[in-house]
């Protein structure tokens, strides 16, 4: 039996910032190596930052990543060894991990498997690797390298790797959250642990990145499939684990499993044993529930969005509706309330109880709060359009005008201040468009754009229940649903009750099921037809939107990539439309 301390370094890398991730990897292999740790494992591409998209079609910062991956090998002279994601290659490039010890690269494994769904779109830019990299000796231990989907194949390298003669894969990942993914991995890698009777060690990225967020919560499975231990979610950390590695060879012959095995790899010795460290470190970090995953993610997301960026300040339109005051809540925890900004803007048809409702929020989170009416800037456009308008009675046109008044006052307190708009539209609106363009559409950031309604009120429930105080005041959740654009509107005028819209949305969008299939779960078929229309038709609107992120299985954006242009119609689907 072998012994061997890791390290999982989940770091929040940057796109596109060579210097500073080189100094975070640095500082994080520091931190191990003062534990006593034998080998720091990274993330997938830790040195561009995860996706670095056409970055990569620059040759320049091609070879600063190559310098990058330089300077890190350079900082390896103590008794920790380290596994680094970076990218190499020069026409064709590989989505590459180095191992690293006593100042010089000792192997690199490049990716094979390129996953080129979803949100991902590898093939772009990798050519995928051979996967005749061999094993690498660590501290006794013999250890094999995978990156991300090179895991989920069950064929794939960990098995090969494994058969070859691996006791311990390691897999570097940028694998992004979505609502219920962690369960997923963690019934995938115990999987692959134990069907190739080998230890196995998964190092998640964390942070936000545009529509993604990255949560950590990087584990360990011991060759049984058991998971031994576990890092936080949505946090940096340098996680210690020691974990004795049993030799697996006779429960590799017994299993039926083991008759594959293959020839032995090749073992490059990078660093000898050395006596164990006192003590025994198997961290355990809780798992956050299903509501406060998908809190922490947009904490999280909204943060790193604002930050990255280079903003330190945000203003919201403030409604005194259940979408801002999650907006705002989330901002406030995000970036501090003395960073957070929210404007109430009034017209003729809002109750006096919305903008006290605004006005207690912000007192309850501690922002900053101001009211701007906008009465009689809208009266000065309909008198302005009456002329041309003239023999039309008012419609829609008249209710988005309010829409566009507040999104100008908005972006020219953002150009004045330098502050970034947050915009307040949840999915189950950007679904339908019942959202306007250039008006409530209008920001910099959409923070809720992936959260369906029903969970917005969820969200704002359980932050509730965190301050152990209504910090949401509890008349805003109550209240039905309004966008106040004329006498008495509500939500359920325009659209079916968000009980039966929202799951009409999810089956449609995320589990692409048709009108058939959606009207076999129970839903009322024009309904259904009506919904998926108005999904279809929205695309255009959709396509201008600001980016958000992403948490559930399917997000508007790069995750879901239909044509605004497009003549068929699921709606229609079963009535012929041709001859």
């Amino acid at each position: 039996m072998a012994h061997i301390r890791l390290a999982l370094c989940q770091v929040d890398a940057v796109v596109g910032d060579l210097e500073g991730n080189v100094e975070r990897v640095l500082a994080a292999l520091a931190e191990a190596d003062a534990a006593g740790a034998d080998l720091a494992i990274f993330p997938e591409l830790v040195l561009t930052g995860y996706p670095p998209e056409d970055l990569l079609l620059e040759p320049a910062f091609v070879e600063g990543c190559r310098r990058a991956l330089s300077r890190v090998a350079a900082g390896t002279t103590g008794r920790c060894a380290a596994v680094v994601g970076f990218v190499e290659g020069e026409r064709d490039l590989y989505n590459a991990a180095a191992v690293l010890a006593g100042g010089k690269v000792h192997g690199v494994w490049h990716k094979e498997e390129l996953p080129n769904y979803g949100v991902f779109d590898e093939h772009r830019w990798f050519t995928p690797g051979s996967g005749d990299t061999p094993l690498f000796s660590i501290a006794g231990v013999v250890v094999g390298v995978t990156i991300c989907e090179d895991a989920w194949s069950p064929t794939g390298p960990v098995a090969r790797q494994a058969a070859g003669g691996a006791e311990l894969v390691v897999s570097l990942n940028a694998s992004p959250y979505r609502r219920g993914v962690l369960q997923e991995r963690e019934r995938m890698l115990a999987t692959r642990a134990e069907d190739a009777s080998c230890a196995l060690a998964y190092v998640n990225l964390v942070g936000g990145q545009d529509e993604l967020v990255f949560d950590g919560a990087s584990m360990v499975f011991d060759l049984n499939g058991d998971l031994v231990a576990s890092g936080p979610q949505f946090e940096e950390a340098v996680v210690l684990v020691d974990l004795e590695v049993r030799h697996a060879f006779r429960k590799r012959i017994l299993e039926p499993r083991g008759k594959s095995a293959g020839k032995p790899l090749p073992v490059v010795t990078v660093s000898e044993p050395v006596a164990p460290e006192p003590g025994r470190l198997l961290p355990g970090a809780p798992r956050l529930g299903a509501v406060r995953e998908v809190y922490e993610a947009l904490v999280l997301a909204t943060r790193d969005y604002v930050q990255k960026n280079r903003f330190t300040e945000v203003v919201i339109g403030l409604s005194g509706g259940v979408d801002s005051a999650l907006v705002a809540t989330l901002a406030a925890d995000a970036l501090g309330a003395e960073h957070v900004h929210g404007v109430a803007l009034p017209s003729r048809f809002n109750s006096s109880a919305s903008l006290e409702d605004a006005t207690q929020l912000a007192a309850n989170l501690g922002i900053d709060f101001s009211a701007i009416a906008i009465e009689e800037v809208h009266q000065s456009f309909l008198e302005l359009l009456h002329p041309s308008f003239a023999g039309h009675a008012a419609d829609l046109t008249e209710e988005n005008l309010q829409a566009r008044i507040r999104g100008t006052i908005l972006m020219a307190l953002s150009n004045k201040f330098g502050w970034l708009v947050l915009t307040t539209g949840n999915k189950s609106e950007m679904a339908v468009g019942y959202a306007t363009l250039y008006g409530d559409m209008a920001g910099g950031f959409a923070v809720i754009k992936d959260v369906p309604k029903l969970l917005v009120y969820e969200l704002c429930v359980l932050r509730n229940e965190m301050a152990g105080r209504d910090l949401v005041p509890k008349a805003i959740l109550v209240k039905a649903p309004s966008a106040e654009l004329r006498p008495d509107q509500k939500d359920e005028d325009s659209l079916p009750p968000y009980e039966v819209l929202d799951p009409i949305i999810e089956g449609y969008v995320e589990e692409d099921l048709g009108v058939g299939e959606l009207v076999a779960l129970g839903h009322e078929e024009a309904t259904v037809r009506r919904v998926i229309d108005l999904v279809d038709r929205a695309e255009y609107k959709r396509r201008q939107a600001p980016p958000g992120p992403r948490v559930t299985s399917r997000a508007f954006g790069k995750d879901r990539r239909m044509p605004i242009t497009n003549a068929y119609r699921a709606a229609h689907e079963g009535r012929p439309t041709l001859p």
